[in-house]
């Protein structure tokens, strides 16, 4: 960063490519790639942490975690995701009603800013001199306040044993679950995700009333020329879902309140219909990929969060120029 030319140049950070549809398309003079930040610079199997770049992609750091019996629980997206791209969407996958917010799984973070300092903080130092917990703000700014150059994660040992459990209801499956990874539903069906000893897991599927199969049997990704995610209460996704058009696909995280929806065909009048219906219930839509000529006549954000001014005070801080990812974010920070 250091090394670049002073004054205006726009910097566009790429990572695996795998979230570059999300937020307002950034113009820029120079791209930085982190493609050749892939080391995993230390593990720690006893203290359950590992400290990676932001370039590793997450099926090689997941399969190398899997070898000990542990995971970061990055999200179950196969292909060229990297460890950066899931920070700095916030992407938190499937499993998140067990285990929470990918921002709470970030121990340390390690930032480049535009004029090449480097800010490292988490850890032992929950906060740097700004007074900000640096690693929950940097989780899902979309690189800017910084290229995300390396990561503390927290890890998780594997469950021993785990079960998919098809279910009728995921309401009612939720309510008869305990602390399950996950209760998906897709156009196909529902199913419970569960994990943990075999006692737990086999007196869980019996409480559930259907016959297992072991494993986790996720469900593919909605696939389609537009991506949106609806996000609400968790007690509201059910309303959200009976709206969607039956020529959609979807996959709704029950618990948790988020559907991801796919489809090749999709009106401004349909979006902006179910947008109004999930910001009244205090959620979002937000658009993850869409062709161009949709991206200019459809917000992709919405209406900004009422903390957008703060937001826009801490990426300012971080960058007074303004010249990482400009506009990327709500309001056009």
């Amino acid at each position: 960063m250091a090394n670049l030319p002073a004054g205006g140049d726009r910097i566009r950070i790429d990572g695996g490519g795998s979230h570059r549809g999300i937020g307002y398309p950034v113009t820029s003079d120079v791209i930085l790639s982190t493609s050749r930040l892939d080391r995993v610079v230390a593990w720690e199997p006893d203290d359950l942490t590992a400290v990676v770049e932001a370039g590793v992609l997450v099926k090689d750091l997941e399969q190398m975690l899997q070898s000990k019996g542990q995971t970061a629980l990055l999200p179950e997206q196969p292909g060229t995701g990297t460890v950066g791209g899931a920070i700095a969407t916030a992407t938190s996958g499937w499993r998140r009603h067990r285990y929470g917010p990918i921002r709470d799984r970030v121990l340390e973070i390690t930032l480049v800013s535009s004029d090449g300092r480097v800010v490292t903080a988490g850890g032992r130092v929950v906060k740097n001199v700004t007074g900000y917990d640096i690693p929950r703000l940097a989780t899902g700014s979309l690189g800017a306040m910084g290229l995300i150059a390396r990561v503390c994660l927290k890890l998780w040992p594997v469950p021993q044993a785990s079960a998919t459990v098809p279910v009728a209801s995921a309401e009612e499956a939720l309510e008869a679950s305990y602390r399950p990874l996950a209760v998906l539903e897709t156009r196909e069906g529902a199913a419970v995700f569960l994990g943990g000893t075999s006692e737990e897991v086999a007196g869980q599927a019996a409480a559930l009333g259907s016959e297992p199969t072991a494993g986790l049997n996720w469900p593919s990704h909605p696939s389609g020329s537009v991506r949106f995610s609806v996000r609400t209460p968790p007690s509201s996704l059910r309303g959200i879902v009976d709206r969607l058009d039956p020529g959609w696909t979807y996959l709704a995280q029950f618990g948790v309140g988020e559907v991801t929806v796919a489809t090749d065909e999709a009106s401004l009048e349909e979006l902006g219909e179910l947008r109004r219906r999930a910001e009244s219930l205090g959620g979002a839509l937000v658009m993850l990929d869409a062709p161009a000529s949709m991206v200019r006549a459809f917000d992709p954000w919405g209406t900004p969060p009422p903390s957008i001014e703060i937001q826009r005070r801490v990426v300012n801080l971080f960058d007074p120029g303004r010249r990482i990812n400009r506009g990327i974010l709500p309001g056009r920070i």
